[in-house]
């Protein structure tokens, strides 16, 4: 409930410090912790989306290795990351370069259908290895 006189305001003024004022000091405390939430750099988290087993390898010109692969779980999405897992080790991670329905290009193959991709720079692809597809999400942090 104090306001500030005519010195304070115009020192405050030159050096561009924004003076508000406030009724309550709960407000005061809220607009601060809201300000500093703001600079936080946010949290990533990975979202797994689904399970992809390569079932056979199709070597196009031009192209480079093609993997026809069956879905297992969830859902492969064209936008998403991919890891390469091969006796459950991690070989690979990157983008997918190309994800097709028969001869379609599609945004995305749900569990139980078969579709064809191929690895962003990557042709060392074998039968029976298996794509974790994934998202990174980007969730604001918040102080506590």
């Amino acid at each position: 409930n104090v306001r500030a006189d005519m010195p304070a305001r115009k020192l405050a003024e030159s050096n561009g410090i924004d003076v508000r004022y406030y009724n309550i000091i709960y407000e005061a405390v809220d607009e601060v912790r809201n300000a500093l939430s703001g600079l936080l750099a946010p949290e990533h988290r990975e979202l797994v989306l689904g399970m992809v087993e390569i079932r056979q390898i199709f070597r196009v010109p031009k192209v480079g290795a093609v993997a026809g692969c069956m879905v297992l779980e969830g859902l492969v999405r064209r936008t998403a990351q991919a890891r390469l897992l091969r006796d459950q080790v991690v070989i690979w991670t990157g983008e997918l370069d190309s994800l097709k329905r028969f001869k379609d290009d599609v945004r995305e193959v749900k569990a139980g259908f078969e579709c064809g991709l191929s690895l962003k720079g990557y042709d060392d692809i074998k039968e029976r290895d298996q794509l974790e597809i994934f998202e990174m999400q980007e969730v604001a942090r918040t102080l506590s």
